[in-house]
């Protein structure tokens, strides 16, 4: 029936009435929280593009992944700061290397916590880039070497997909010897997921999942993790392996490449911009599907609230649900504390 009998608002008068209509639900459970762990003890570094997000030794991981817990969020994921980096990205898969003892330390610390681990190789690159970089001189194809001195035009270089696939996935073996309970590829490489899967398994890890990152676009909305990370490129930008952020029906394809290469969770990222491409694969997939809402989401609530723009918390929480509501079932947030504490 049309007005006055139909009066929607007769269900909006109060929260209670507002709660229990309510058809999107956001709960601790489904909230990953990143964090940036870098070498050292008692660091805990501030990220100035990111208020509130801070570059963590280990010891105040374990403090942040203790009080993260206690709130609700069950589930954290690794990204680390080398001490050192070069052209074979060593850190990432070092049996010492910086996620490698974090993830020890947290789980020997804190009991039921889900510690994911981002797998690129851009954070332990010297280049920056997420894979193994050639260079093309007159000379033919070389490797690029630390102490190239100009960078290489666009034209000049290509990051190399296949040779990059053995890093990845010694890396991912690497990190589930060290305890970490899911692997998240982030690199876009072409068939990551199965190179991994492949060598999780040899490697008698066929129980730890892999949370795919199948739908990464290259999206300007990174740079304040590039600061967070120490990851930006030193020269071009992601665009040959990342993602165009003009195609959804591409995206879709990444999505089912990864499926059928044996991912058990997929992911976009990031999230806000992006999130006709979330409903259009919780559409399509039944797999559990993540959504990243990066650091330059972070950033621009950040500084908008800073500048009384906004509400805070309201704009927080809001921009939570709209991509619950859009069909992540999980999201990764840098508000996963604070919107854990409000939920509570």
């Amino acid at each position: 029936m049309a007005f006055p009998a139909t009066r929607l608002r007769r269900l909006r008068r109060t929260e209670t009435l507002r709660a229990l209509v309510r058809e999107t639900r956001l709960t601790p459970e489904s909230l990953v929280y990143p964090l940036f762990v870098c070498p050292g003890t008692r660091i805990r570094k501030e990220v100035r593009s990111m208020p509130g997000v801070f570059n963590l030794s280990i010891d105040e991981a374990v403090k942040e992944v203790r009080a993260t817990r206690a709130l609700g969020v069950s589930s954290i994921i690794l990204f680390g700061l080398p001490e050192k980096k070069d052209e074979v990205a060593t850190g990432a898969w070092a049996k010492d290397g910086i996620v490698q003892r974090a993830a020890r330390a947290i789980k020997s610390e804190v009991r039921d916590v889900v510690v994911m681990g981002d797998v690129c190789l851009c954070e332990y690159m010297s280049h920056g880039h997420c894979g193994i970089v050639k260079v093309n001189d007159k000379a033919g194809p070389q490797s690029l070497g630390a102490a190239a001195a100009v960078p290489p035009a666009a034209a000049e270089y290509e990051i190399v997909n296949d040779a990059s696939l053995e890093l990845l996935a010694r890396t991912s073996v690497s990190l589930a010897r060290s305890g970490v309970d899911v692997i998240a590829p982030s690199d876009m490489m072409d068939g990551r997921v199965g190179a991994i899967r492949r060598a999780l398994d040899d490697a008698g890890f066929e129980n730890t999942p892999i949370l795919s990152y199948a739908a990464k676009f290259s999206s300007g909305f990174y740079g304040p993790f590039r600061e967070a990370a120490h990851s930006a490129p030193q020269f071009g930008d992601r665009r040959s392996y990342q993602m165009d952020p003009a195609n959804v029906r591409e995206a879709m394809r990444e999505i089912e490449l990864d499926i059928e290469e044996g991912a058990d969770m997929i992911m976009v990222k990031p999230a806000m911009p992006y999130l006709d491409v979330i409903a259009a694969a919780r559409a399509r997939f039944d797999l559990p599907l993540a959504a990243y809402q990066v650091s330059g989401e972070y950033a621009m609530i950040e500084a908008a609230a800073r500048n009384q723009w906004i509400d805070r918390e309201r704009v927080m929480m809001e921009s939570l649900v709209c991509i619950r509501r859009a069909g992540a079932s999980i999201i990764l947030t840098y508000y996963a504390k604070e919107a854990a504490k409000l939920l509570a």
